[in-house]
């Protein structure tokens, strides 16, 4: 409960909520929601396909055939494509979303698991696990045009929102590297904590933020002096994290005990943990905030979060609010 205006006590709004399980593949990795918000993709590694899910609905549409051990997955900032790493045949599909069909098949290093594309749309990057590199994909065609050398088993990929930067995770080498999207050139190595896993970035850009699956931790980093200023224990086996658009909370998947850990950004304190199905890994939040998607690997289900809109220490229901009225004693009720 909290305090209402004249004096009025309303319910606070309801926590952060499971609304949904939709059925995917087998094995589903991970998701991403294309930018108008009505569509997630989603990657199911054992039976080399990808889910769509028309998210007005909560209803898998299509199931599209890829590569072998399709893992990640992102969509263009127009929509248009989907880019999926293939872990076990060393390539990414190009999905037209428009028809839901394959258009085009790129070869890149050994085991690329994660995939990430620039604002402008110009360029993907992909992490390859086993080659210890990053490759970069010229989008207008289709083509590697660079190959990075990074750390050890790199896995997680994000942009800074200008562009300029990306940060990879190094599993094996427990740190993120930093690369010049200008010249496709590692500029810095940062140590964070124990098989860091993901990294996505806050939207002022300020501050990444990273799984580090083998310690159960969340290291944040400052984007401006590329310093580890925090480090948040977590659940168990963290892996995916997403942040919602206004860049107040972050949402961490936790592998290990079926669960997904709420981060409120401002105070890097976890505020909630919210039960999910088996062995969460991906996550992503649609554009408006209001839901996130799950992806639970061994329950072959995405779970479907109703995010809180309530953000802060205040939060008035106006909705549940009536007139007031004197009452017996002569004052406001």
């Amino acid at each position: 409960m909290v305090l209402g205006v004249a004096g009025v006590v309303v319910p606070a709004a309801a926590a952060d909520t499971v609304i949904d399980a939709v059925p995917a593949g087998n094995v589903p990795i991970e998701v991403a929601i294309t930018p108008n918000g009505s569509f997630a993709y989603v990657t199911n590694s054992l039976d080399d396909s990808v889910s769509v899910i028309d998210t007005a609905t909560n209803v898998e549409i299509d199931t599209l055939t890829v590569g072998d051990g399709p893992s990640g997955v992102a969509i263009t900032p127009n929509g248009s494509f989907a880019y999926v790493t293939n872990l076990l045949d060393d390539s990414v599909s190009v999905i037209d979303t428009a028809t839901n069909s394959e258009v085009g098949t790129i070869t890149v290093g050994s085991l690329p698991f994660g995939v990430a594309i620039t604002p402008n749309g110009s360029f993907a990057y992909v992490t390859n696990a086993l080659g210890g590199s990053v490759s970069v994909i010229d989008t207008a065609t289709n083509s590697e045009v660079k190959t990075v050398a990074v750390e050890a088993e790199p896995q997680g990929v994000a942009i800074t929102p200008n562009g300029k930067y990306a940060y990879v995770t190094n599993r094996s080498s427990n740190s993120i590297s930093v690369i010049d999207t200008a010249t496709h050139t590692m500029i810095d190595t940062i140590r964070v904590g124990n098989e860091p896993r993901a990294v996505t970035v806050i939207p002022d850009g300020k501050r990444a933020y990273i799984t580090n699956a083998g310690d159960d931790s969340v290291s944040v980093v400052d984007t401006r002096t590329d310093a580890v200023i925090d480090t948040i224990a977590v659940g168990n086996e963290p892996r995916a994290v997403t942040i919602i658009p206004s860049g107040k909370r972050a949402y961490i998947t936790n592998a290990g005990d079926d669960s997904v850990s709420v981060i409120d950004t401002a105070t890097d304190a976890v505020i909630d943990t919210i039960a999910v199905g088996n062995e969460p890994r991906g996550a992503a939040i649609i554009p408006d905030g209001k839901r996130a998607y799950i992806t639970n690997s061994s329950a072959d289900t995405v779970s479907v979060i109703a995010i809180d809109q309530c953000i802060g220490a205040l939060c008035i229901d106006f909705a549940s609010l009536t007139d007031p009225v004197w009452n017996a004693a002569g004052v406001f009720s």
